[in-house]
């Protein structure tokens, strides 16, 4: 047998004493952290510039009672997905939905809408539509959020791809300007 090149070293075998150190090391770093706390948080949300917090009696229009404008032949519409918020500045939250045929097959298009209410707290009624489910485009990844209302579109680059499986994907932002709904590319957005 050959000797080792290197050295038996004595810290490489653990005693007791060793165990002792670094629980005392441990319970003094402990102790010491207790000592250095964070101080307690004080940052707060910036709220968008053009957006007014709605009064505390002022309820989003429900899409329930709304009657979209979306021909389904026998099926009933269904709201996929919704969301509220102040859109147009007036301190009124106006609530946007995803509403698309109940279809037993594929993937029904999809139309985004905008509700509001009027200031008598009338029933809520459709003023806006944000994409028309004649677009063929289906909704994933939307949001309400800083006066815009945000969305990943997903739809077909051909008549040949299946309708259960699209094959382009973008992303929308509309937001209120001079009285209408301008739709953009948000900052960052890929298409594929």
């Amino acid at each position: 047998m050959q000797p080792s090149a290197v050295p038996e070293l004595a810290h490489t075998h653990t005693r007791p004493i060793h165990w002792l150190a670094t629980a005392t090391a441990v319970a003094g770093v402990m102790a010491l952290s207790s000592l250095f706390q964070p101080g307690a948080a004080t940052a707060a949300q910036p709220s968008a510039p053009e957006t007014k917090s709605a009064p505390a009696n002022v309820t989003a229009p429900a899409p329930a009672a709304v009657e979209f404008p979306l021909e389904c032949g026998p099926v009933k519409a269904v709201v996929e997905k919704k969301a509220s918020g102040d859109l147009d500045g007036d301190g009124n939250p106006e609530t946007v939905a995803v509403v698309h045929c109940d279809s037993p097959m594929g993937t029904p298009p999809d139309g985004v809408y905008v509700l509001t209410r009027g200031r008598d707290g009338g029933a809520p009624r459709v003023v806006a539509t944000l994409l028309d489910p004649e677009d063929g485009t289906s909704v994933s990844d939307f949001a309400v959020r800083d006066g815009a209302v945000t969305a990943t579109l997903l739809g077909y680059s051909s008549s040949d791809v299946p309708r259960c499986c699209p094959d382009v994907r973008s992303d929308a932002k509309w937001r209120w300007q001079n009285g209408a709904f301008v739709r953009s590319v948000p900052a960052g957005a890929r298409s594929v």
